[in-house]
């Protein structure tokens, strides 16, 4: 039966073991553990993570005794991690790398090898403690920027398993992204998931665009093709348990503690500032924001209070460490600056709360101050609005917050605006209750919609469920039972032609088309599957016939350039398979000439009978805009010459629209009765080739998409493996040339 494994850098308990070696086990705190406790509670669900116990301060019976409780209590597979580890690993390139540059703190972000490389072995760490957990059909869901390099490593090892990734802070802009040494190293891990999850819509752009720019992947409607499978990305906002805070209250009895606080605010107003210390969460401009608010407005002086809740937060960075010295001096600057004898504007709270005091804060607070400079979400804006159950108090957001797209009647501010954000103190303070109660009210409606349940359930959904593209062509992939008959057919039939596109066929894209060369297992394959007897090759390709020559002019094969445009038999020299004329090149040369100067990276090939202006090394977004503009310019003019354009892979091909692939694929099926007929293709050229292929013969189309094409086939190296199998099976390879049997 499959399960449902969970992985992140925690587990949903902590091991604890004080001075007398009593081993404690403690459910861990936070959103995330939180969100997921649900799930792993379930006997269909397995978690793996780091349980807090360095691996290195322990002996080896005490940690087999953990790892064997959590795997029987806490349905938990235990990381193995050291001391060095985590601080490389999780104090270092987690937090002092990925943490502040996905919070735009480029000033606050180290960039050091070793911590890199400390990443890279945790990741593959965690994939061990998976592996030992992991059965076919399980469902696989990561979670967090810890972990980022490890659905490549699943998918490398178990290229079924579906995967799931879930990123809980935001993903940056390209321009901050690209500051990243290993960019392209976390963009191929996440690749590796099935599902790609982030909070916004905006984390999400980011997300795609740096794919696009950085590995050259362009997505439609969030989707992404890549090595023969569907990458979905979408957004899941992540929600509360909301009948944890709308319920709390008549449960708990906590009046009492609500009413003690309100003795102690003596009348005035509360404003309520709670987060972790971290620099992302604007506790520092949050302060100077309410002193702004005192100086403007001297009439609230000793009529209301802030109070500021600071949790610690990882004590052992120099950066916080820090943090905490300035919070600790700006309070005291301003307290020292406002005190009177009987009130002191800020109280400042700097330890970890208990849940019954945390409600308490809630439901005392007649406003919520939520302004982190660059928040993931904030679960903390969600939680106050959930709480309110008497339907008043009041809500000023940050509109750096994920929270913020959801929490839209809340008093939305720009947390650096210093004076924007003290007006809306005194606003949030002195609205209408009615006011109140309509913003709370449709707030808390969508909360109780989109809790915590909501989120999991939809993302586990999405990821159960299998792309509509991948269920379509799920009977077409060129593996199994459509392998094996390919390759049985072609051992038996003994008048075979076999039709080979070259680019994205038989060798991969390159930036620079010239470095797009052959090597010597390509060729030597080529040739000993044309020496079997009763077997024609024939590599059919856009490349001019210079290029054709140099690198296939030895090889028993029939040559196609120009996409069909000149022939060359082995031994023969080169035809014009189809009469062409070229003067059109004259006036649209100049044209593509023009839109190369203005795209750096772009240049113009000229053949025999086609232009094109390839782009491959231009930027993402120029080379698209340009593109648009290109393709608009020359509909007219080709329509004055018969003349096609083929949006090709990076490339864009003007040529007449006689010359496809398919017209000779036609001409040299005519010549001979071939009984095994097969075409290879990548691209929007091949189609005319697949269209050509008759029905009992196999086209086959590399990668997946809308095609022609009876089959798919995963890449390059999946070509080669098919025509080494053709090969073998009909007994073909060095010194044998004769026909099967």
């Amino acid at each position: 039966m499959s399960k449902l494994i969970l992985v992140s850098n925690r587990l949903p308990v902590t091991v604890e073991i004080d001075r007398n070696g009593v081993i404690q086990y403690v459910p861990s705190v936070g959103g995330l553990a939180t969100g997921l406790a649900s799930l792993s509670q379930g006997g269909d669900c397995r978690w793996v993570g780091f349980s807090g116990v360095y691996s290195d301060n322990i002996k080896t019976s005490k940690m087999n005794e953990i790892v064997e409780t959590l795997a029987r209590e806490h349905n938990s597979q235990s990381v193995a991690l050291t001391k060095n580890d985590v601080k490389f690993y999780y104090n270092g390139f987690s937090n002092k790398t990925i943490w502040p540059l996905f919070h735009y703190f480029t000033n606050n972000t180290v960039f050091r090898e070793e911590m890199w490389k400390s990443y890279v072995s945790v990741n593959r760490r965690f994939f061990d403690a998976f592996s030992s957990v992991y059965e076919e059909g399980d469902l696989v869901w990561i979670q967090d920027y810890h972990l980022m390099l490890l659905p490549a490593l699943i998918r490398q090892h178990m290229p079924r398993a579906r995967v799931g990734f879930f990123l809980h802070i935001p993903f940056p802009s390209y321009e901050l992204f690209r500051l990243l040494p290993w960019r392209r190293e976390i963009l191929s891990g996440l690749l590796g998931a099935d599902l790609i999850g982030f909070h916004t819509f905006g984390y999400l752009s980011h997300f795609l665009n740096s794919v696009q720019r950085i590995i050259g992947i362009d997505h439609s409607m969030g989707q992404l093709q890549l090595d023969g499978r569907a990458v979905r990305c979408d957004m899941f906002p992540l929600g509360i348990d909301y009948p944890r805070y709308s319920q709390y209250l008549p449960s708990a009895g906590i009046q009492s503690h609500i009413d003690k606080m309100r003795d102690n605010l003596k009348g005035r107003k509360m404003v309520l500032s709670m987060d972790r210390l971290d620099f992302t969460k604007g506790i520092i401009e949050r302060l100077e924001a309410f002193e702004r608010f005192l100086e403007k407005y001297p009439a609230f002086h000793d009529k209301v209070q802030i109070i500021l809740v600071a949790v610690p937060s990882r004590t052992k960075v120099d950066t916080y460490v820090s943090l905490r010295e300035k919070v600790n001096e700006t309070v005291g600057r301003i307290n020292g600056r406002y005190n009177t004898l009987g009130w002191s504007p800020i109280r400042y709270m700097y330890r970890s709360l208990s849940f019954e005091m945390i409600m308490t804060l809630y439901h005392c607070a007649d406003v919520c101050v939520v302004t982190p400079l660059r928040d993931g979400m904030n679960l903390v804006a969600k939680e106050y609005i959930a709480a309110r159950t008497d339907g008043d108090g009041v809500l000023v957001l940050s509109e750096m917050a994920g929270a913020a797209e959801e929490l839209s009647e809340a008093i939305i501010v720009n947390p650096h605006n210093t004076d924007e954000v003290a007006e809306s103190i005194a606003a949030a303070l002195t609205m209408d209750v009615t006011e109140q109660r309509e913003a709370i009210t449709a707030m808390r409606r969508r909360l109780k919609k989109n809790d915590v349940a909501q989120w999991t359930s939809s993302f586990i959904d999405k990821l159960s469920a299998p792309p509509a593209m991948e269920i379509q062509y799920t009977e077409r992939w060129l593996i199994g039972d459509n392998l094996k008959g390919i390759v049985e057919n072609f051992s038996r039939i003994r008048e075979r032609v076999l039709f080979l596109d070259y680019d994205g066929t038989l060798v991969r894209f390159r930036a620079r088309p010239q470095d797009a060369i052959p090597d010597t297992a390509t060729l030597t394959l080529l040739g000993e599957l044309a020496e079997i007897g009763g077997t024609d090759v024939v590599v059919i390709s856009g490349r001019a016939r210079q290029f054709m020559d140099r690198y296939f002019a030895d090889l028993p094969v029939t040559l196609v350039s120009d996409h069909g445009a000149w022939i060359r038999t082995p031994g023969g020299s080169w035809t014009q398979a189809i009469p062409c004329e070229t003067q059109w090149k004259n006036e649209i040369r100049p044209l593509l000439e023009q839109y190369s100067d203005r795209t750096p990276g772009s240049f113009v090939e000229e053949k025999d009978f086609s232009l094109a202006w390839h782009y491959r090394r231009c930027d993402v977004g120029l080379s698209s805009m340009r593109l648009m503009e290109l393709k608009g310019n020359l509909l007219n003019m080709v329509a004055n010459h018969n003349l096609g354009i083929i949006d090709g892979e990076k490339v864009l091909e003007i040529r007449s629209h006689d010359i496809n692939k398919g017209k000779i694929v036609t001409y040299l099926l005519s010549l001979k009765g071939y009984e095994f007929i097969l075409g290879v293709g990548d691209g929007a050229t091949d189609e005319d080739l697949f269209r050509a292929i008759p029905e009992n013969g196999y086209s086959v189309k590399v990668g997946y998409g809308k095609t022609a094409a009876r089959f798919f086939i995963e890449g390059v190296d999946e070509v080669h493996d098919l025509l080494r199998r053709l090969l073998d099976s009909a007994g073909g390879g060095p010194g044998n040339n004769q026909s099967p049997g």
